[in-house]
């Protein structure tokens, strides 16, 4: 029996020193995703990424310490796929995807919208998840959000000096 959706929303969000197209940008760049997106602790694999509405991706989260919490996929892994449903240059990006898990707790699709608001110091990043999976614990899903605001602020704040 399937579960019902989650009706659970988290969000987060952060002022950036960037741009809304510097910010977009390292959305949109596989390389640049994979360096800054995982949150403290974890690394990325991509081994789908298309960036454009309708196109799919797929992620693997590698715990690369050790944890309190099992993976959702693995013990050390979290595998998520889906596709883009809205592509909003500079301004939003809306996902829709699902963890790779046999955990009822982890199922369902979570909508995943990040908001890219110029503000006078550069860029305010909002992200919402809507329908976050009951097995996702608040705490961590909220460190885990902080964690990749923190990582796409210094990642986008040092291309500034390079570009």
């Amino acid at each position: 029996m399937a579960h019902p959706p989650s009706n659970r929303i988290d969000s987060a969000s952060r002022v950036i020193a960037a741009t809304p197209k510097a910010i977009y940008q390292a959305f949109m760049d596989p390389e640049a995703l994979r360096s800054w997106l995982p949150p403290k602790g974890m690394s990325a694999h991509l081994d789908v990424f298309d960036p454009r509405e309708g196109g799919a991706y797929k992620l693997a989260l590698t715990y690369e310490t050790d944890h309190s919490n099992p993976g959702k996929t693995s013990d050390h892994t979290d595998v998520s796929q889906g596709r883009f449903l809205e592509l909003v240059p500079d301004a939003k990006i809306v996902l829709a995807g699902q963890f790779d898990s046999e955990d009822p707790a982890f199922a369902g699709e979570m909508i995943q919208t990040w908001y890219l608001e110029a503000v006078l110091e550069g860029t305010k990043v909002t992200i919402v998840c809507e329908h976050v999976p009951e097995g996702i614990r608040k705490e961590d899903h909220d460190e885990g959000l902080g964690s990749t605001l923190e990582n796409l602020a210094l990642f986008t704040e040092k291309q500034k000096g390079i570009s």
